[in-house]
């Protein structure tokens, strides 16, 4: 196969694993739950986890993580098996097309989350040790600020430092040029992703997440202000069904 028809397909197959709604889905399957309609309408693990509980977002997040991370290993060897050089290019490829199904899945009207989780299943692939410090500084992050958000677009921006650093000084080079733009071009779409998120932190009204408070009448509205109630108590408040 050639690597102009090997790429086409790469990026219909990976856009359509990454287009899967695991979020609506495991929402609606295990609770009778729209996921669209509550909370922060997002359809990705931490708005899950929040109407719904840690143990459902939980389930989501490894999903999501999942579906960026199988094609980008197995399209490449499935479809060049002999051509070593085009499987960098060809998973960045699957990758960011996963990825890209997450944000705009056609499944639910090109809509969709904010790609942190398949973006991070697609990382491990491509560039483990960034990863790495990418998830140490989420850990970091979130530990001292309780912001998703926050914790989010610094890691992605801790995995652009992270891998530039391990391709320098030729990050552009003729075999890794799809990976450097893969970790300029995504940490920057999703912290675009959160454009919202940066308005509320800015403001001082983005909701914190906290565990182990849980709704008892199974409503979590979109409005954090109703009923008189703080942004950070009805953004912490979920539900197990």
């Amino acid at each position: 196969m050639s690597f102009q028809l090997a790429a086409a397909v790469a990026m219909v197959v990976g856009y359509l694993v990454g287009s899967l709604p695991f979020g609506l889905l495991v929402a609606r399957i295990t609770c009778g739950v729209d996921i669209r309609q509550q909370g922060s309408g997002n359809i990705g693990a931490t708005n899950v986890a929040r109407v719904l509980g840690a143990k459902y977002g939980a389930i989501v997040l490894l999903l999501d993580c999942l579906k960026g991370a199988l094609p980008t290993v197995v399209l490449p060897y499935f479809l060049l098996p002999r051509d070593a050089w085009g499987h960098m290019h060809l998973a960045v490829l699957t990758g960011v097309s996963a990825i890209l199904g997450h944000m705009f899945s056609f499944w639910i009207g090109f809509r969709g989350g904010k790609g942190v989780a398949t973006a991070l299943g697609v990382a491990l692939v491509l560039g483990p040790l960034a990863t790495a410090a990418a998830f140490g500084t989420f850990v970091v992050t979130f530990a001292w600020s309780r912001f998703v958000s926050l914790s989010s677009m610094l890691a992605a921006m801790a995995f652009f430092a992270a891998e530039m650093w391990l391709l320098w000084p030729a990050p552009f080079s003729e075999s890794t040029w799809s990976l450097a733009l893969f970790s300029t071009a995504i940490p920057l779409l999703i912290v675009i992703r959160h454009g919202s998120n940066i308005v509320r932190l800015a403001q001082g009204t983005e909701p914190k997440f906290r565990f182990g408070q849980k709704r008892k009448d199974g409503a979590a509205e979109k409005d954090p202000a109703a009923k008189g109630e703080s942004p950070n108590e009805r953004e912490s408040q979920g539900r197990d069904c």
